[in-house]
């Protein structure tokens, strides 16, 4: 077949609001160099940090007029001359760093995240180094494999990545999203136990179906840290921080001694007070930051979720690529339950 020379897609104009997302039906494609594929979009998702790169939050250096999204599912189309790990007819996702297959973060790695640094998901075609993407999961469909990328490599890395997560370990995740519903089905598998915090007693009954021990709801018990710890007898074993500063402090009161506290985002924003350096140390636990994971990460995991058939979890409202300003807002308005997903025809 002839291959495409341009491709419908968004791209974030400028910074500051969601009006700087601009749809285009002519984006151009470069030619396919010896070691590139074509992949044709069938999925994507969305995470917080798309959200902040359009609003001029986001702390990292961004690509000016970048085409915006980490997360995303397709088929290979073509293949340059010297491909060697997919053909076409591959079914593929994208690997957040694109340069990022193992051992330790550098510069060169941090520089090159999909949808901040490279472009990324949100349109119908584009051309990807092989060495940056992975086969999908034979158990899922493209919307599922599509939340992979970005929210449940890290929700692994957080688990496995230092120190893994073992049976009857205590598992705390904050909220509903895509990170902590990925950190419930994968603490669960592993035979862990799960404390789970949100808002909201509808989804408080969501968290039970998905396998939760014990739900907190925050509003009503905002000490809930040492709800946690007394809970579980003593504290958890390993905390998926996503708030801030005010939950940090929290999760340093529910963390046992010598337990895990991975700090992957801070979605309530700026101009919170933290936790008292004493805290920090008195907590005797690990306090590590994380950036999604490597590309041999991403391949452990995918044979864990083919093993265990884990499902990820989706939004029921289903956005197409057209609606994605509406994706955004809905993101932000915090409606949904797992990941908002979006589907490209």
């Amino acid at each position: 077949m002839s291959l495409p020379k341009t491709t419908k897609g968004w791209a974030v104009v400028g910074q500051g609001s969601f009006d700087n997302l601009k749809f285009d039906t002519q984006q151009p494609l470069p030619e396919l160099s010896d070691n590139e594929v074509l992949v044709k979009f069938h999925a994507a998702s969305l995470n917080f940090r798309d959200i902040m790169i359009a609003q001029g939050t986001y702390p990292f250096d961004v690509k000016a007029n970048i085409i915006p999204g980490s997360d995303g599912a397709g088929e290979v189309v073509a293949i340059g001359n010297k491909v060697t790990r997919f053909q076409e007819g591959s079914k593929v996702m994208t690997l957040f760093m694109q340069a990022y297959f193992g051992g330790p973060l550098t510069p060169k790695v941090l520089g090159s995240a999909v949808g901040g640094s490279v472009d990324g998901t949100m349109r119908e075609y584009g051309v990807f180094n092989e060495n940056g993407l992975v086969d999908m999961p034979k158990n899922l469909s493209y919307l599922e494999a599509a939340t992979l990328p970005c929210s449940a490599l890290t929700a692994w890395n957080a688990l496995y990545g230092l120190r893994a997560v073992l049976p009857g370990d205590w598992v705390l995740t904050q909220g509903t999203g895509g990170v902590s519903i990925s950190a419930l089905q994968f603490a669960k598998a592993a035979g862990a136990r799960v404390v789970a915090t949100t808002s909201s007693t509808a989804k408080a009954q969501k968290l039970r179906e998905l396998g939760a021990d014990h739900v907190i709801n925050y509003k009503e018990i905002p000490n809930w840290g040492e709800e946690a710890k007394r809970l579980t007898e003593g504290g958890v074993d390993h905390v998926l921080e996503v708030g801030g500063a005010h939950t940090i402090t929290e999760s340093l009161k529910a963390v046992n001694i010598g337990g895990y506290v991975t700090i992957i985002g801070w979605i309530a924003g700026p101009g919170e007070t933290g936790p008292s350096f004493p805290q920090i140390l008195s907590s005797m636990a690990v306090v590590r930051g994380i950036v999604v994971g490597s590309r041999d990460q991403f391949e452990t995991m995918i044979r864990a979720i083919e093993a265990s058939d884990i499902q990820p979890v989706l939004d029921q409202q289903i956005f197409k690529l057209e609606e994605l300003k509406d994706a955004y807002q809905y993101l932000v308005d915090q409606k949904h339950f797992g990941k908002v997903v979006i589907k490209i025809e």
